[in-house]
């Protein structure tokens, strides 16, 4: 009986001792409860209807770790259905959890929903924001900061402390009014300002002389590229979207719609205060807002404001000046998450030629990618797909590369195999600048030119050594972008024009990337509470 006993014994300590394990590694969980309202703000000046979140205007900023689950339960108390995106998070195997009209049904007014996803294997500077009709030109963004876990060292020197900075252009027409702009089939005007995290001058970010902070900025603008620069510092580039790149010094960058950076800015100036300025860019005027680096005890103002030259790109190219290069050895929240391989050896096995044009359906304005200018279906296509609901969207509506004829509308939708390594070729044909968001990843950039039109001979200038993975690339005035991707995230993703008028009126897509496996390891099932619209009701 002895020996009986002595096995049980360790049995038992051995599952314990598991069970503890499996119940303390699981990651932590951050919950919010946000309200989503309207209320007066007047950030020009001018009092207008605003979007606010739990009663701030922007919205409060979310700080997580890597790994993080996140649930955010978000209370609907407009006039209108409403989504929140999350701008640059993955998603890992949650596509159902995107915040876009293709993967879920709106809130309905009065109503809640709760978003459930995880941080998976992400660190970086992002942001959220609504991506329901024009919503997010009243409001209800914030920052979306993900740390590294403590047993992941960066590459780079802790900084002593860290400022969000939400920077975008600002109109004191109501976004109802800007979206009626759109449908009477007219173009937005020149935004009326800029607005550094919701004020249009005066935010002021103080540290102490001789120690060194990390700015994390996005662009949360819906028309305008901004340039920004701080007053007699130079700012380390560190990461770009959750992608750590070798530090390189600049005196400003430009940042584009949709995009995010962080640079180290050390203080070794004067104890007084100094300029943080962001300007528009490729616009006339030129539109500028100024806030203030403020050394702990100033008494003593900032000297003009700094002109906007000179200015920088992130460019794709190490043989440009002023270029930016991934560090490959810590370009992620773990090292190399993916395994070991590098995207320059990696065969393409399809190649999208996707150009963006401004065009007319029926006598009105609209914008559109390989000539169909997006609709969404009542039915989300994500329902569609999960539901086998025929009749919502085809495989055949876009072509891999443009086709001649008249613009048409369409529910776009892009089939692809899950692990697909593709080729995306983004050509501008308008003369302004375009900026391209891909939900559910990050891509390599590895080309930029000025030609009107792509052609085979110029995948000879890729760079496939050290590109820099960002989930928004801006593409130039009648220019193209190359970008390649590892489509390794089973869902259903947007692929959009962050540029919001663009988008509003038809410039996005869908990529479907899928595989036969009905499997918890490549996607999760549909969430308990998903909310069921159009066809998808009867189910």
């Amino acid at each position: 009986m002895r020996p009986t006993t002595y096995v049980h014994f360790f049995v038992g300590i051995f599952v314990c001792l598991s069970s503890f394990c499996i119940i303390n590694a699981e990651d932590p969980y951050l919950y919010y409860t946000w309200t989503v309202t309207y209320g007066t703000i007047s950030p020009l000046g001018v009092p207008q209807q605003g979007i606010l979140i739990n009663g701030q205007f922007p919205g409060p900023n979310i700080e997580a770790v890597t790994n993080d689950n996140i649930i955010v339960d978000v209370i609907n108390m407009l006039d209108e259905p409403f989504l929140i995106t999350w701008n640059g998070i993955q998603q890992r195997k949650t596509t159902w959890q995107d915040g876009v009209l293709g993967t879920q049904c709106p809130i309905p007014p009065n109503t809640n929903w709760t978003y459930k996803f995880q941080t998976k294997d992400q660190i970086g500077t992002y942001s959220y924001f609504p991506s329901t009709k024009l919503h997010r030109a009243a409001g209800g963004f914030g920052g979306f900061n993900v740390a590294n876990r403590s047993v992941i060292p960066v590459p780079y020197p802790i900084p002593d402390g860290e400022f969000t900075l939400l920077v975008g252009d600002w109109y004191k027409t109501g976004h109802k009014e800007l979206q009626q702009i759109l449908d009477s089939g007219k173009n937005l005007p020149l935004p009326d300002g800029l607005l550094i995290n919701g004020l249009p001058e005066n935010t002021v970010f103080t540290g102490e002389k001789g120690k060194t902070y990390k700015f994390k900025v996005s662009n949360v603008g819906i028309e305008t590229s901004i340039n920004f620069r701080i007053q007699n510092h130079t700012m380390t580039l560190v990461e770009v979207e959750g992608a750590n790149t070798l530090q390189e010094v600049y005196e400003s960058l430009d940042i584009h719609p949709g995009q995010s950076v962080a640079v180290l800015v050390t203080l070794y100036g004067s104890v007084k205060d100094y300029y943080v300025v962001a300007s528009t860019r490729f616009t006339k005027p030129v539109l500028t807002t100024t806030g203030y680096l403020r050394y702990a005890g100033s008494n003593t103002p900032a000297s003009k404001p700094l002109p906007i030259g000179p200015t920088y790109e992130i460019h794709w190219s190490m043989k440009q000046a002023r270029t930016i290069r991934l560090n490959l050895t810590a370009n992620a929240a773990r090292p190399n998450p993916q395994g070991s391989f590098h995207y320059g050896t990696i065969p393409v096995v399809r190649r999208l030629l996707l150009a963006n044009t401004a065009t007319k359906i029926d006598g009105m304005l609209r914008y559109a990618v390989n000539n169909v200018s997006y609709v969404d279906p009542e039915t989300p296509l994500k329902l569609a797909d999960w539901f086998n609901i025929s009749g919502v969207f085809n495989l055949n509506t876009i072509q891999d590369t443009p086709t001649p004829g008249p613009a048409v509308y369409g529910a776009s939708v892009i089939g692809t195999a899950l692990h697909d390594f593709v080729e995306i070729v983004f050509q501008n044909t308008e003369p302004k600048l375009q900026s391209w968001h891909l939900d559910g990843y990050s891509a390599y950039v590895v080309g930029y030119g000025s030609a009107a039109k792509w052609t085979l001979n110029m995948t000879r200038r890729y760079n496939l050594n050290d590109a820099v993975p960002r989930h928004t690339v801006q593409v130039y005035p009648l220019g193209w972008t190359a970008v390649l991707v590892s489509l390794d995230n089973k869902g259903m993703w947007n692929l959009r024009s962050a540029i919001w008028s663009k988008r509003y009126l038809g410039q996005q897509l869908y990529i479907r990337v899928w595989n036969n496996e009905h499997s918890v390891y490549t996607e999760n099932d549909m969430p308990l509470n998903a909310l069921l619209c159009g066809k998808a009701k009867q189910r």
